[in-house]
């Protein structure tokens, strides 16, 4: 009997794809299942006819890392598996269209650090996210101590590493954790709903570059972040979907009568 991968990538017709963690109980990852997930990651991201990404664990989001099989590691050990461990969410956070997490449960651990690579949040009631590793006597090795911080705030990013303590979903929301919170059970249909609402909105390379913009620029200092925006604007702008576009717009809101001054 073959046993079921640890995530699927399913795709849809209105163009959103969904990245589905199966490792039940609670979906935590070891390093072959953050390998598979880059890996997805990647396919989604080279599709064409991928618009928008949710990633779900359906009521079990995801309960970190596989601390079994780290706590076989030696330090050498994971000296050799660091790089991959940050590739595994960096390869999540890369995708070029929308990406946003649906979060029901355990979202702790590397699971919050997975959910932290997504662009959007979506949280149902019940879920808990926060980062425990202290307890382990280690750090997040994913990317979480850096994307939280650049999240919440440097504060209560240390609040929460120095505690390990975990947040309820409104809780999250109201620290700008999360972006919504719905009832238990409705997580994954807000994040299609919300993802597919991106898809449809505009074409897939304006998707891109807004979210260019906004992630690149992030790091640059302001006159640099404009040039990058003008330089994305004016490649659109040149582009066939804005002419047509912009075309069809005019076209609708031409006025009515003659061109010109009226003769008198």
């Amino acid at each position: 009997m073959t046993e079921s991968p640890a995530a699927v990538l399913v795709t849809g017709e209105d163009g959103v794809a969904e990245l589905r963690l199966q490792r039940p109980p609670v979906n935590a990852l070891d390093a072959a299942a953050q390998d598979l997930v880059a890996a997805l990651a990647r396919r989604a991201d080279g599709r064409e006819d991928v618009r928008a990404l949710v990633v779900t664990g359906g009521d079990r989001f995801c309960a970190g890392a596989d601390v079994r099989e780290m706590a076989a590691m030696t330090g050498d050990d994971m000296a050799l598996r660091a790089p991959s461990l940050q590739a595994f969410t960096d390869a999540v956070a890369a995708v070029g269209v929308p990406v946003v997490a649906a979060l029901e449960g355990p979202v702790l651990g590397g699971g919050l650090e997975l959910a932290l690579a997504c662009d959007v949040r979506v949280c149902a009631r019940g879920a808990r996210l926060g980062l425990p590793e202290v307890g382990l006597g280690v750090l997040p090795g994913a990317g979480g101590t850096q994307r939280l911080a650049r999240l919440v705030g440097p504060s209560l990013a240390k609040d929460l590493l120095w505690s390990g303590r975990s947040l309820d979903a409104d809780e999250a929301l109201a620290v700008g954790l999360v972006d919504e919170v719905v009832e238990a059970g409705e997580g994954e249909t807000a994040a299609r709903r919300r993802a597919a609402g991106y898809a449809e909105a505009g074409p897939r390379e304006v998707l891109r570059a807004a979210k260019r913009a906004v992630d690149e620029g992030a790091a640059l200092p302001l006159a640099a972040g404009l040039a990058l925006e003008r330089r994305l604007f004016t490649e659109l702008f040149a582009g066939p979907e804005r002419a047509r576009r912009m075309g069809a717009f005019a076209a609708r809101r031409r006025p009515a009568g003659p061109a010109g001054p009226a003769g008198g």
